[in-house]
């Protein structure tokens, strides 16, 4: 979405812009997508895939021509839910502006920020008592970086700076609710914050067959995938070319390394696919023993599993930390081929992430989409 919006940002063009704000129930996007009305009327990106397309569009026409930014919501039309609502009962908080050099002067350091895969988050306010300060915003750097904009107090500033490097840190899109000057319990302040961190990491320890599949899905879900293993002859580009690299390393040394200069945390999963104890163990002694991280699996048979419990036991890993192995690595889907078994190991990963159970959907009541992020511990 950026990619089409800088163009018209850098001519000096005006955008209407719509973004997601807040979600409830089975809404079908998520806080952060959204879509653009360009200065000619061009349509781009989508909401609610297609349910409040066009009501959207005809409001970002008018923000673009009166310049007042509008939150508005969408839910299901009591009289028809097919006219204006979401057909699939949910509900979605959409914050509606006027894009420019004149209301985000900053949007050209941002741009260049997310492509050099350096964090920033981008806070707007899109409710306030005082309608001249719905649309403020901050540009907040992590820990010790600059901070840009402002909300409309010193104190909003203040308490919006810590959360959002709380969220930036995390890789966490939200919206913040504060009192009008900035007050932690209260109301009246509605704050979307928008995090542009680098792409989520997944490291994958053994360059076999099975570990080219995983590859080439974790690419497809976004991660930057590393593919590592000690012995050259297997860990080659060809071999990965969807890899965004190739390491030749003993895993446990590579990792170690990551650790060291700060690249691991709560959004890494590993992989660890070699199933051959010389080079699992020691990689998942450090694995295991990270504060955070977003998952760990090894592949392996209930064999193989049974006797890398031991090993790690007898290197000192604690039953807590073995609880944070995924072993046998991913879900029961019934998978033989390569391909069958990264999509496996993939849906375990989205349903730790999302806290799903991996049941069948057509077997389950109440909603499908699970909005709150599951967190490890």
């Amino acid at each position: 979405m950026l990619a089409d919006l800088l163009p018209w940002w850098e001519a000096g063009r005006s955008v209407g812009m719509a973004t997601v704000v807040a979600t409830f129930r089975s809404a079908p996007r998520q806080p952060g997508a959204s879509m653009l009305v360009g200065p000619e009327g061009q349509a781009v990106g989508s909401v609610s895939g297609g349910c409040v397309e066009g009501a959207v569009y005809e409001l970002a026409q008018t923000v673009m021509a009166t310049g007042a930014p509008v939150l508005q919501r969408y839910g299901v039309s009591d009289d028809d839910a097919f006219t204006v609502g979401l057909t699939c009962g949910g509900i979605l908080d959409l914050f509606i502006e006027d894009v420019s050099r004149r209301t985000f002067p900053e949007l050209g350091e941002v741009a260049a920020d997310i492509a050099a895969e350096r964090p920033v988050a981008v806070a707007t306010v899109v409710e306030h008592p005082d309608p001249v300060l719905i649309g403020c915003r901050l540009v907040v750097h992590p820990e010790g970086g600059a901070v840009s904009g402002t909300l409309g107090s010193e104190r909003a500033d203040a308490a919006l700076i810590d959360d959002v490097r709380g969220l930036l840190g995390a890789g966490r899109t939200e919206t913040l609710t504060y009192g009008p000057d900035g007050e932690r319990r209260g109301e009246g302040l509605r704050v979307f914050v928008a995090s542009y961190a680098p792409r989520m990491r997944m490291l994958v320890f053994g360059a076999i067959d099975f570990a080219a599949a995983v590859a080439r899905v974790g690419s497809f879900l976004g991660y930057a995938v590393t593919v590592c293993d000690a012995r050259p002859v297997f860990a080659t580009a060809s071999r990965f070319p969807e890899a965004d690299e190739v390491v030749v390393q003993w895993p446990h040394k590579y990792l170690a390394q990551e650790v060291a200069a700060g690249r691991i945390d709560q959004r890494t999963v590993i992989c660890v696919l070699t199933h051959d104890p010389k080079f699992d163990v020691p990689v998942l002694e450090i694995a295991l023993r990270l504060p955070e991280v977003g998952y760990v699996g090894a592949m392996g048979s209930r064999r193989t599993h049974e006797d890398r419990t031991r090993r790690l036991l007898d290197a000192g890993l604690t039953a807590e930390e073995l609880s944070r192995l995924a072993s046998p690595i991913g879900l029961d889907l019934g998978a033989r081929t390569p391909e069958e078994t990264a999509v496996s190991i993939a849906a375990e990963i989205i349903a730790l992430r999302w806290g799903g159970g991996g049941e069948r959907l057509g077997e389950l009541a109440g909603p499908i989409h699970h909005h709150e992020p599951y967190e490890r511990v």
